[in-house]
């Protein structure tokens, strides 16, 4: 396959997951908008902000919490649909979900050789549907609808890939983007939750319950612990080394490796052997360094730069390998 058929088709899968992960942070944080109390809904905006490392905009998250409760509830709102217009239709942010979309949209419009018709016109009319929205418009209807709704898009355009993409390479680097996106997504979603219930352990419960709503995972763990309340312990457990769940960070690592095996060497070779070592240590190192770990918050860090790194290696050994010079004559 042409290195810029396998970049589009990498970098589909990944803006495509990332912005169906912000629909779901952004549909659970409408939702909270309602009536959880103020100090949690300030958490889920900064647990959205930090999982893609961007500042909110000064008008934003700046105004914290007021003495009076019912002043703290008007800025709360106020602040709402600022920071969920730079998070959903701000063409600026690169990661809002518009640009995710368009930019998803776009390389698989560049990439319809290598997709089928059916994924083509799924994609097109999510995208056309969008393009005809604004925040103001959803946000005096039902923004968690929206979001839902959004989501559900993609998801859809998953199912209808796994039902119509021919199984060659593209399908490969497809599948590579989205589970490489995923594990780092997770990754960035576990160390900031790590680091608030550091900061504030008495009120982490209702955290850890979106958390597990957001990785799709509350009802793997209500099946597997039946307990009343979530406990920080297991939910974290559940969300890194589950192999059966499929968001976990594992699940998502060992993905990638299948992936990488099924692809097998590319251009530049040692980059694709370095490549395919990394991924393996990285799901050694969950499988049977986690139960005996000393640091949550240090672990993770490890895992999500071998994810960094591992995306430079599949780059180099994919997209930007040098082209070789002609011998002398």
């Amino acid at each position: 396959m042409l290195s810029r058929s396998a970049q589009g088709l990498y970098w589909m899968g990944r803006y495509l997951e990332r912005a169906q992960r912000l629909c779901v942070l952004l549909e659970l944080q409408a939702q909270a908008l309602v009536d959880r109390p103020i100090r949690e809904i300030y958490f889920g905006w900064h647990r959205i902000y930090d999982s893609i490392y961007r500042e909110p905009p000064a008008s934003g998250l700046g105004l914290g919490v007021a003495d009076d409760y019912a002043l703290a509830n008007e800025f709360t709102l106020a602040d709402a649909f600022t920071l969920a217009d730079d998070l959903t239709f701000e063409r600026a942010n690169p990661d809002s979900v518009w640009s995710c979309f368009q930019a998803g949209r776009e390389n698989a419009r560049q990439m319809r050789h290598c997709i089928s018709a059916e994924m083509w016109t799924r994609l097109n009319l999510a995208y056309l549907r969008l393009q005809r929205l604004d925040l103001m418009e959803i946000w005096t209807a039902s923004p968690e609808s929206f979001y839902a709704e959004t989501a559900a898009e993609i998801n859809t355009f998953a199912g209808v890939a796994a039902a119509t993409m021919y199984r060659d390479e593209g399908w490969s680097f497809m599948q590579l983007g989205r589970s490489l996106e995923r594990a780092q997504l997770t990754c960035a979603l576990l160390r900031n939750q790590l680091a608030a219930a550091a900061t504030t352990p008495e009120d982490a419960d209702a955290d850890w319950t979106s958390l597990l709503r957001a990785c799709h995972a509350l009802e793997a763990y209500n099946r597997r612990y039946s307990g009343v309340a979530v406990e920080p312990g297991p939910a974290l457990d559940l969300l890194v080394a589950d192999t059966l769940l499929p968001t976990s960070l594992l699940r998502s690592v060992e993905l990638t490796a299948a992936e990488l095996t099924t692809l097998g060497p590319g251009p530049d070779a040692r980059a694709s052997a370095a490549g395919q070592r990394l991924v393996g240590r990285a799901a050694a190192l969950i499988s049977y360094d986690w139960p005996d770990r000393a640091d949550d918050a240090h672990f993770l860090e490890q895992v999500s730069d071998f994810c960094r790194e591992l995306h430079n290696l599949i780059a180099a050994a994919y997209f930007d390998y040098p082209i070789a010079t002609a011998p002398a004559r």
